[in-house]
């Protein structure tokens, strides 16, 4: 199998941090992989290092077979990268942004003013090549910043935070464009993100970083099923005391908890399909009335919190600069 991304035993020390401590990593071409980890984990570090920004400690990395440090010209040439953020000049056109990184990567004036058309069509920008940057909203920004990385057609592209500080419509139109690219051209995507739905919308398989590790790595329903299975159940009753709600839900096979907070109730199970009919049936002959039943199941959260300790929600995107990292020394290597 052709892989996009390899590391091994990979790890990169700054003085007595370790950043990065032996990670081993396989991501095959045409991939959307996802890597989630809480603040300080090590997704900066290592997408420096696969960007060659930065060279390991030790162990090994290579991007479409070639090594990170070996061949960094060669690596260069096979990634586009998407920094968290935005970097491109306000007093360019949008045509001009990527007519100039075009030529940097040696596209011919035919073929880049073809490329150029093409992808301000992509991301919805052909009506707007001619105005400055500066007159762009963020979201647009940000779409120009996509196609200015996907201009030069690299094996791998690397967003890191892409949709961060974007509305929610913004948002899931970028999500839009990433996918129509993907399944066109059949590109390799690595995204580090802080919104959970965004890695379950786009990935074929997530890693969980840590502490410098990888500590599981699957698909997104892969990655569900190694947790304890436990569904969610929210009621709002009325006809019967919550008292007396709790103490009789509580009762029931297969149900593992019951908080009541006024006429609503949370009622944790080990397999909703199971208990939902035993439960309703039961508040139906003890007179209780359902007016909202709600019922949710694991999330890609739930993961998080279950392999990290904390939520990522609780963490928050730290902005950081991905030419010198967070919170390490400027020395690049």
């Amino acid at each position: 199998m052709s892989l996009a991304i390899e590391t091994r035993s990979l790890k990169r020390v700054y003085g007595k941090k370790t950043a990065l401590d032996g990670v081993d990593l396989s991501v095959p071409m045409g991939d959307f992989f996802g890597l989630l980890g809480p603040n300080g984990a090590g997704k900066t570090t290592l997408i420096r290092i696969l960007s060659t920004l930065i060279k390991p400690s030790s162990g090994s990395a290579a991007v479409a077979g070639f090594d990170v440090v070996k061949s960094c010209n060669d690596v260069r040439r096979q990634i586009g990268v998407v920094p968290q953020a935005m970097t491109t000049d306000l007093d360019l056109t949008a045509r001009e942004v990527l007519d100039i990184y075009a030529r940097f990567y040696g596209l011919s004036g035919k073929k880049r003013r073809a490329r150029i058309d093409e992808l301000l069509e992509l991301v919805g920008l052909t009506q707007r090549s001619a105005d400055l940057v500066a007159t762009f909203s963020g979201g647009m920004r940000r779409r120009l910043e996509i196609a200015r990385g996907l201009v030069h057609m690299p094996t791998l592209l690397i967003l890191d935070e892409p949709t961060l500080g974007l509305d929610p419509q913004t948002r899931h139109v970028v999500w839009d464009i990433l996918r129509k690219f993907r399944e066109e051209s059949g590109l390799t995507v690595l995204l580090t993100t802080h919104y959970m739905e965004e890695a379950e919308s786009l990935c074929d398989h997530v890693a969980i970083i840590d502490n410098g590790n990888i500590v599981a790595l699957d698909t997104v329903a892969g990655l569900k099923a190694m947790i304890p299975s436990e569904d969610v159940i929210e009621l709002s009753l009325s006809g019967i005391t919550p008292g007396e709600a709790e103490s009789w839900i509580t009762s029931i096979e297969m149900v593992h908890s019951c908080t009541a907070r006024g006429d609503d109730f949370v009622v944790s199970v080990a397999d909703a399909v199971s208990v939902l009919p035993v439960l309703l049936e039961g508040l139906k002959t003890r007179g209780a009335t359902v007016s909202r039943m709600v019922l949710k199941e694991q999330t890609l959260e739930d993961v998080f919190i279950h392999f990290t300790g904390r939520s990522i929600r609780e963490e928050g995107a730290k902005k950081v600069s991905f030419f010198i990292g967070a919170g390490v020394p400027r020395k690049m290597s």
